[in-house]
């Protein structure tokens, strides 16, 4: 697992090469000095040496710390470079693979859980890896090298090593046990906090209109408390080993103290040799102390490498053909033969169910039904955000699985149900429909949708900010940006999924004008809730529980189907 994640490094493995380089470099000069320093005060200070030879060695001693300085200094810089690389090059492998998702792919993740692992979970990994380049490498080579030069200088006083080294490696392995379970929770934990905040930014309009804020609040504050408690939880471990690192630290600098005073008293140990033999025992436990640390955050990015990995593995649903031919869509016409689908992976409830359905190109066809009744889901199906579970969709005579998704989903436009703008200005919205297209053609689409005049009312004209999620304009305004943001693609299918819900009904009659004027020979699909934006189509489609009831124009379901004279003459009553 971790070998996979580590092929992310990319441009950036020479830093990953040079930072344990130089902290290698930083080590031995670590290690070094404490030899200096004893050779000072034994031969230069306490012997023969004199001030000469103390001086000597003193710089010798500065500058092997200044050295090692550097040396550390340049770690940090190279781990930096390339942990933060390695985290860039992680994100974007994500963010390219959740693009890729199908809605099927989607609904296996919850959007906040991909947030935090597109976010947390690599920040974990790039600590992780960090460490892993500059720490997992350093604690090693102290840690063999402090025991080194600690048994060359007494090894008898060094076996006080052989009590200290088998307890803290009993406690590592205690955390390391018992942790990954407890920061996996932690991690779903964070998962239901962003899905909270995500929530209530969302529909922080909902929240004031229904004055919730408080209750908005407390159910916050619990999704706060419950993350506080799961890390307190899994993190508690590392706290109380903190503690018991340090107690057995200090109990082994005493017994060394003890027994090593006792040989000097006896001339059996130097002076310079205690203490250098003492800063060798802090090396080397506080190499332990560093290895438990690496071991702890191994055990965190462990199950942030196993969230990623669930996303870069994750099997797509949706894929290009295998040899793709280039094929084009030649014209709009569309065909549903014995089509069904269901949302769940075994198929046991069917969402949709024997659709058989045929739409000429260029006809406008309205689809009408009660709410579930998968009206929306039906038209998935054609630009293949969703592929149908029996049977075959079919548009220019072609089932669209043969078609890549890039051609296939440039012939089809949808304004979705709910209506959705990016932050930026006007034009660079409607341009997410064509990029390349002129003021002219951004013009056009807009005087079809209706949208040109309150566009020109902006003091900014097409160059207003629209804000985030297009916060600046109305409902009814952000559906009509939405249609002439699709109309720019000059698609061969159209597709309107209750796009028209928040336009008045004078306003909705024009639009559906000037698309039968400007835009004839596009396949036009209108899911509607209102009678008069399908009455004038070619084509009537009802819906009920999945299943397609009666089809035909307006005035054959007025004489034959109940469903739709219902709907007609509550709806008329309704105006009346």
């Amino acid at each position: 697992m971790y070998r996979k994640l580590l092929k992310y490094v990319g441009e950036y493995g020479k830093y990953a090469i040079l930072a344990p380089l130089t902290i290698i470099g930083e080590v031995v000069l670590e290690v070094a000095i404490p030899f200096v320093m004893a050779r000072i005060i034994d031969y230069g200070i306490c012997g023969d040496g004199g001030i000469g030879y103390t001086v000597k060695m003193g710089l010798l001693m500065v500058g092997m710390a200044c050295l090692s300085l550097a040396l550390g200094a340049l770690s940090g810089r190279f781990a930096a470079k390339s942990g933060m690389g390695f985290a860039k090059n992680l994100r974007r492998a994500l963010f390219g693979k959740v693009q890729d998702f199908s809605f099927r792919n989607v609904d296996r993740f919850s959007s906040a859980s991909l947030v935090t692992r597109l976010t947390t979970d690599v920040t974990n990994m790039q600590n992780a890896f960090m460490m892993m380049i500059r720490m997992a490498i350093r604690s090693p080579i102290m840690l063999v090298s402090a025991v080194f030069m600690a048994v060359r200088i007494n090894p008898v006083l060094s076996l006080v090593f052989l009590v200290a080294i088998p307890v803290l490696g009993i406690s590592i392995f205690a955390v390391m046990s018992k942790s990954y379970k407890r920061f996996e929770n932690m991690l779903k934990k964070y998962d239901l906090l962003n899905a909270r905040v995500q929530e209530n930014l969302i529909a922080i309009r909902v929240v004031k209109a229904f004055v919730r804020e408080e209750y908005e609040n407390v159910r916050f504050q619990e999704e706060a408390d419950a993350v506080r408690t799961a890390q307190i939880y899994a993190e508690k471990l590392v706290i109380l080993m903190m503690p018991v690192m340090q107690i057995i630290m200090n109990l082994t600098i005493i017994a060394v103290l003890w027994i090593g005073g006792n040989m000097i008293a006896e001339g059996t140990f130097a002076i310079g040799e205690l203490s250098s033999f003492i800063t060798y025992i802090t090396q080397i436990l506080m190499s332990l102390i560093m290895l438990s640390m690496v071991f702890l955050n191994l055990v965190l990015s462990r199950a942030s490498a196993t969230r990623i990995s669930q996303v870069l593995d994750e099997k797509l649903d949706i894929v290009d053909p295998e040899g793709d031919e280039g094929l084009e869509v030649s014209d709009g016409s569309i065909d549903f033969e014995d089509v069904s689908f269901s949302y769940a992976e075994g198929g046991e409830r069917m969402s949709l169910s024997d659709i058989n359905l045929h739409i000429k190109s260029g006809q406008t066809v309205g689809i009408l039904g009660g709410t579930g009744s998968s009206k929306t889901t039906l038209v998935q199906l054609i630009p293949r955000l969703y592929d149908a579970t029996k049977g075959v969709v079919k548009v220019a005579g072609r089932d669209v699985r043969e078609y890549s998704l890039d051609t296939i989903r440039g012939a089809v436009a949808m304004v979705l149900q709910k209506n959705v703008l990016f932050s930026g200005t006007i034009r660079d919205n409607l341009k997410w429909g064509n990029p390349n297209a002129t003021d002219e053609e951004i013009t056009a689409a807009c005087v079809s949708a209706q949208a040109d005049d309150f566009i020109k009312s902006f003091p900014d004209g097409y160059d207003t900010d629209l804000g985030q999620g297009g916060v600046n304009v109305s409902g009814g305004q952000k559906q009509r940006l939405c249609i002439a943001r699709a109309l720019l693609k000059n698609p061969k299918i159209l597709i309107l999924d209750d796009s028209t819900s928040a336009v008045d009904t004078a306003t909705e009659a024009k639009i559906r004008r000037a698309f039968n004027e400007d835009h004839a020979g596009v396949t036009t699909i209108i899911i509607a809730q209102r009678v008069t934006s399908v009455m004038e189509c070619d084509l009537i489609v009802i819906m009920d529980e999945g299943r397609i009831v009666d089809s035909g124009t307006h005035d054959e379901l007025l004489e034959r189907c109940a469903i739709y004279k219902d709907v007609y003459y509550s709806q008329q009553k309704g105006v009346a």
